[in-house]
């Protein structure tokens, strides 16, 4: 896995392997913070040893004691799951 960062307050981050099986994986993230709120993306692809993807996406936002997560997973046959949350810190 490699990190690194841009900025004091700024991070991206990328990693990726195989499975005992076959299969391979890759992710990467990024986020940073700036007056007073931070926010996060992520992403990643997922193949399984027969041929299927799997793809994960989201967002995180905080700000003000507030955080807001969106993301959607898409399945090898194109379902789709979307989720959304928010809490309060």
């Amino acid at each position: 896995m490699a990190l690194g960062t841009s900025g004091a307050n700024a991070w991206t981050r990328s990693g990726g392997g195989m499975g005992p099986r076959g299969g391979t994986w890759s992710t990467s993230a990024s986020g940073g913070c700036a007056g007073g709120s931070c926010s996060r993306s992520h992403g990643g692809t997922y193949t399984g040893p027969r041929g299927g993807v799997v793809t994960n996406s989201g967002q995180t936002s905080c700000a003000g004691g507030t955080c807001t997560h969106t993301g959607t997973t898409t399945g090898p046959y194109g379902g789709t799951v979307s989720r959304s949350s928010t809490y309060t810190r």
